[in-house]
């Protein structure tokens, strides 16, 4: 008898190789791997394309660890691709509203819809999962305007599954932490600047390097507000750490540095929003 795992796995590939040959959404986070994973292993590497794009509001350091995860997967020459998205240039986008997502998704999304057609792709898949269904996700809209298949979400597969099935198949990313694009860090009505996500990533970047795992930055405006694991938050008063972090984060350009005692968690700066985005 299979495994629970095991039939969920069997069960994307399943619903994946009845889609024909396809275009995936590649961030390099573990759902689009799983994504990528089952589309190899369904429709043999010749008949998949992963394409990452790249922003400002991706961190630098990604883009290495797509190209390398691809490789694993099997991809190579034309099957992995990089892009330049342009998103910023969207005033719309750079306003930074409720729906940004739907802006950014956008101008993805129609960027893979032209890969498709070139490559003879018959689908765009994208890694959103069963959770996401859940929250705010405008980008979701985008999506459904440019028939983006979601085989994560429409199989039912939810993010403790997603990782439960990556490690049991051996993917090298099955615990990372989530990476959220640099933008959701900046509240909503806050405009978008190339500053300020640059900002952020330095200060992030600063504080993996101290060995935290799961972190965020929100930026609101001259104050920083952190976010670390709850279970990491006795770390920041240890051995002078609060204030190496205090005098970085300044020295960055931000004017107060403050503590979130509630910890980290996804979709912070959705807290006063519902689920249709009022």
């Amino acid at each position: 008898m299979i495994s629970a795992v095991e039939k969920k796995y069997n069960d994307l590939k399943k619903y994946i190789k009845s889609l024909g040959k396809v275009v995936i959404g590649f961030s390099g986070g573990v759902d689009s791997t799983l994504i990528l994973k089952a589309s190899v292993d369904a429709l043999g590497k010749e008949n998949v394309w992963a394409v990452t794009g790249d922003s400002e509001s991706l961190m630098p350091e990604e883009l290495p660890l797509c190209r390398e995860l691809a490789a694993n997967l099997g991809l190579e020459n034309g099957n992995f691709m990089e892009i330049k998205t342009d998103e910023m240039s969207d005033p719309d986008y750079r306003k930074n509203p409720v729906e940004r997502c739907f802006y950014c998704k956008t101008e993805l999304f129609g960027k893979l819809r032209e890969i498709a057609k070139k490559v003879g792709a018959d689908h765009i898949l994208d890694g959103s999962n069963a959770d996401d269904i859940s929250d705010w996700r405008p980008g979701r809209k985008a999506a459904g305007m440019l028939n983006v298949v979601s085989p994560l979400a429409e199989i039912g597969i939810t993010k403790n599954e997603i990782r439960e099935i990556a490690r049991e198949l051996g993917l090298p990313n099955w615990e990372k932490p989530s990476m959220a694009c640099l933008a959701s860090r900046i509240p909503y009505g806050s405009e978008i600047t190339k500053e300020k996500l640059f900002q952020v990533a330095e200060a992030e970047r600063f504080l993996k390097s101290l060995g935290f795992t799961q972190v965020r930055v929100r930026h609101h405006e001259k104050m920083a507000r952190l976010e670390f694991l709850k279970t990491e938050l006795g770390r920041v008063v240890e051995n002078g750490l609060i204030d190496k972090i205090n005098s970085r984060l300044k020295s960055i350009g931000f004017t107060y540095v403050t503590l979130d005692l509630q910890g980290y968690r996804s979709g912070s700066m959705n807290d006063n929003i519902s689920k249709d985005g009022k």
